[in-house]
């Protein structure tokens, strides 16, 4: 053991990493295939790409790269905050909304305190409680949706964070408004609640939670979005939180300096304005969700119904499946690390994606 190892703090070496999906070229290179011929619908991204005003904003901030960002996102924070109808100071941007989910780690979490979450959401709650020596509730799902009144019975005197994922990944699932409505009510005062909507956008309107209304009306939340999904800028990474101003001042205290991009702070307010885009994106994932249901119905496949870009199918040993796929030039994410070995998650495509997809899972099924 090299001095390197010795004079880490020794629960580091215990912390898990999170395992994205693959990228097309590392099953390219595996496999031997041309990447172009790869279908990549591991890891929910937008299939039709970046919203058109966000690259056109790419390519004219391109030559200013040799500059630092603008630490304070001044006219981002403008502009979101007449969109969503907030006072500037309560909006918070990061490195994606993942971010933002450490650094709320940073505020709130440490030894013997502990956070509440669903068994089967997102990971990385898991990693960032166990980052900062916090334990994690993990609650089970019912019918695959946050059991919000087991949450509520789950919190102790050391919860400090509540997650909850609207809609979840990777179940694809909505927790009922009203009931939403009630749990955020019945916080105890020492408990903060973190709702991750980075799906928020893909719901048609009239579906979604007020959430922003529970910051207006002074409620221990932060609302997380991001622009990677309904936006299509996952890889230039940029996420916001929507919270009270006191909230967003601490994490202004333990962010690092320029922690979002210039590329990222110019795409994303060209994208701001891009509504006929985000409305395409919404159409393209209503009809390959009904698309997809539909053939898992013909094949007898059992499904979750999802609100999100991307769908939970039961095909039995989901990493075998998924190793398959690759074979067949098609990535999809086996969803084992959730404890759900029988299943995979796959991401709405493009129409000819989609159908990719289902032609290589009928062969590998067969």
């Amino acid at each position: 053991m090299t001095a390197i190892t010795k004079s880490a703090k020794p629960y580091v070496a215990r912390l898990s990493t999170y395992q994205p999906g693959r990228p097309i070229e590392e099953v390219a290179r595996e496999l031997g295939f041309d990447p172009n011929e790869v279908i990549k619908l591991a890891s929910n991204e937008n299939a039709l790409g970046p919203s058109p005003r966000a690259l056109e904003a790419m390519r004219q901030s391109a030559p200013k790269m040799h500059l630092y960002p603008d630490g304070d996102t001044f006219y981002l924070r403008q502009a979101l905050a007449k969109k969503n109808g907030v006072k500037e100071g309560q909006l918070f941007f990061g490195h994606g909304s993942n971010e933002i989910i450490a650094l709320l780690g940073h505020v709130y979490l440490e030894k013997g305190t502990n956070v509440v979450a669903s068994q089967t959401a997102f990971v990385v709650y898991k990693l960032v409680a166990a980052l900062y020596e916090a334990d994690c509730i993990e609650v089970p799902m019912r019918n695959f949706t946050h059991d919000l009144d087991t949450m509520r019975e789950a919190i102790t005197p050391q919860t400090r964070l509540v997650f909850i994922a609207n809609p979840n990944n990777p179940t694809g699932t909505v927790v009922d408004n009203a009931a939403l409505d009630r749990f955020i009510a019945s916080l105890p005062p020492h408990v903060v609640c973190v709702l991750d909507e980075a799906y928020i956008e893909l719901m048609p309107p009239e579906k979604r939670p007020d959430s922003i209304g529970y910051v207006r009306n002074g409620k221990p939340v932060y609302v997380l979005r991001t622009f990677s999904k309904a936006y299509g800028l996952a890889g230039l990474r940029i996420g916001y939180a929507i919270a009270a101003e006191d909230g967003v001042s601490l994490l202004h205290r333990v962010r690092q300096p320029f922690n979002v991009n210039a590329m990222a702070q110019a795409a994303a307010l060209a994208a701001l304005d891009d509504d006929a885009f985000v409305t395409k994106t919404r159409k393209m994932t209503l009809d390959g969700l009904a698309y997809l249901a539909g053939e898992f119905k013909k094949l007898g496949l059992p499904f979750v119904p999802s609100s999100a870009n991307f769908v939970l199918v039961k095909t039995g040993k989901g990493r075998e499946v998924c190793a398959a796929l690759q074979r067949r030039k098609v990535i999809a994410r086996p969803v084992d690390p959730y404890g759900l070995p029988e299943y995979i998650r796959v991401t709405v495509g493009t129409t000819a994606e989609n159908a990719v997809f289902i032609s290589a899972l009928k062969k590998v099924l067969a």
